[in-house]
């Protein structure tokens, strides 16, 4: 199971915010980029990426961070927020990201998301954030009327590498993951499942892996690291990935923290 570390980019700072609440953002570092690269020093194997003004626009709005991240990191990188056009995500490829995450397009124009499953095998990740398991959209500010699991299902089927499936309700609470809605998106999906949303300590984290062999195949962290609940060396040493072999003994604890 990956153990991925996040950004989130508002107003090009990193910060995190509260159940998908633009109001209650906290912000962490000034430079994302030297975030970035303790995340990579500490052992990620997988950077997450989210432009949330442009989530919240429709259009990228931090696109000199995002570059930057990726030109600089020797680990691939995903992105996500505000990607609704091909040229967007062709855009962002060419650019060197990995794997780019779509979100309010997957249910505002359905037939591009599978185009694009098609044009672009492996790399077009769908990112499933729900309230009371109905798709939100355009920054978590819309719920439509799109239920998670058919959202799934039906992307699973067009092609998408993997689907990120947010609980809004436990993000940035430390509440832990909601496992039981984890659980019935990977019963439901032929494609990996990453969790994201609640995780706060390592417990967490080792709960997931009940769901692993059923699709969950990655956690993607956020406040608990910022906050230093977590340290990213230890969980990615619990959980048996990444590099953390190679990373010195001193390094336990999150220096951002």
């Amino acid at each position: 199971m990956d153990v991925i570390p996040a950004i989130d980019l508002l107003g090009g700072r990193c910060v995190r915010l509260y159940q998908g609440n633009y109001e209650q953002s906290e912000v962490f570092a000034e430079d994302p980029l030297t975030v970035a690269i303790a995340w990579a020093e500490q052992g990620a194997q997988w950077l997450h990426l989210v432009d949330l003004d442009g989530a919240k626009t429709g259009e990228p709005v931090n696109l000199s961070v995002i570059a930057k991240i990726v030109e600089t990191l020797n680990i691939p990188v995903q992105v996500g927020g505000g990607l609704r056009t091909q040229a967007r995500v062709a855009s962002f490829l060419e650019m060197g990201v990995a794997r780019v995450i779509l979100g309010t397009v997957a249910v505002e124009n359905p037939d591009l998301v599978a185009q694009l499953c098609q044009t672009y095998p492996n790399q077009i990740v769908v990112g499933i954030d729900a309230r009371e398991g109905m798709v939100a959209t355009r920054g978590w500010l819309e719920t439509s009327e799109v239920s998670a699991i058919a959202l799934g299902q039906r992307v699973a089927s067009e092609g998408a590498a993997a689907i990120i499936y947010t609980d809004i309700q436990r993000d940035g609470t430390l509440q832990g993951p909601n496992l039981p809605l984890l659980r019935q998106m990977a019963e439901a999906v032929s494609v990996p499942v990453i969790a994201s949303g609640g995780v706060s300590n390592l417990t967490d984290i080792l709960s997931l892996l009940a769901l692993e062999p059923i699709g969950v195949s990655g956690v993607i962290v956020g406040k608990a690291l910022y906050t230093g609940n977590l340290s990213l060396t230890e969980a990615l040493r619990a959980i048996g990935t990444g590099r953390w072999q190679d990373v010195p003994t001193d390094l336990g604890q999150s220096s951002l923290a």
